[in-house]
């Protein structure tokens, strides 16, 4: 099983999209709000260089990095 952290801010409505797809398909990943975490802004920023969108998803297992969330 594969290990995601998703780095997004509660009031945009993508991450929120992303957020209820994991949880509906079962899949084990770590929520970072980037508006209250100072660390994982800085994260999400290396992670995605230098951008400021939300949500980044991170597949930990395979260091896959997905900038923005659609459904696909």
């Amino acid at each position: 099983m594969d290990h995601y952290m998703i780095f997004g801010k509660d009031d945009c409505p993508h991450t929120q999209k992303a957020l209820d797809s994991f949880k509906k398909q079962s899949r084990s990943f770590v929520y970072i709000n980037v508006d209250k975490d100072p660390d994982g802004l800085k994260r999400l920023l290396e992670y995605s260089n230098d951008q400021y969108v939300v949500p980044v998803i991170v597949n930990v297992d395979e260091d896959s990095v997905e900038i923005g969330y659609t459904g696909d």
